[in-house]
């Protein structure tokens, strides 16, 4: 059986394409919205101790714009667990249940230690 969570959030200034760099205009930038999708994803994770996930990969269409003060909820489906590979599908919706955004994300687990030794 697959599993979901979903979480919700309000557009706030520091969210936007302007604020961001990303566009011109104070709507819900897609990094943003990438982001919250991400974090949402990570909610269907069990980590073990001294773990924790990395993205790897996204593949995301932004179909509609959000204004500062929007509502957006987020699901996350896990689709897919291959050892320390997790696959999710995610669907953005905004408070009159138009799809605003949707994508595929994978995550992999990693040591903590090594993966931050691997940087110095």
């Amino acid at each position: 059986m697959k599993k979901t969570v979903s979480q919700k959030m309000i557009v706030k200034d520091n969210q936007t394409a302007e604020y961001l760099g990303s566009g011109l205009l104070p709507v819900l930038s897609t990094p943003a919205l990438v982001a919250f999708m991400e974090n949402t994803a990570m909610q269907l994770i069990e980590l073990p101790q001294r773990t924790s996930s990395v993205g790897t990969a996204i593949n995301i269409k932004h179909l509609k714009a959000s204004k500062i003060g929007d509502c957006i909820r987020c699901f996350a489906t896990l689709i897919s667990n291959e050892g320390k590979i997790y696959c999710f599908e995610l669907k953005a919706f905004n408070e009159k249940g138009e799809l605003i955004g949707e994508a595929t994300h994978e995550r992999y687990i990693i040591d903590i230690k090594i993966f931050m030794a691997k940087l110095q």
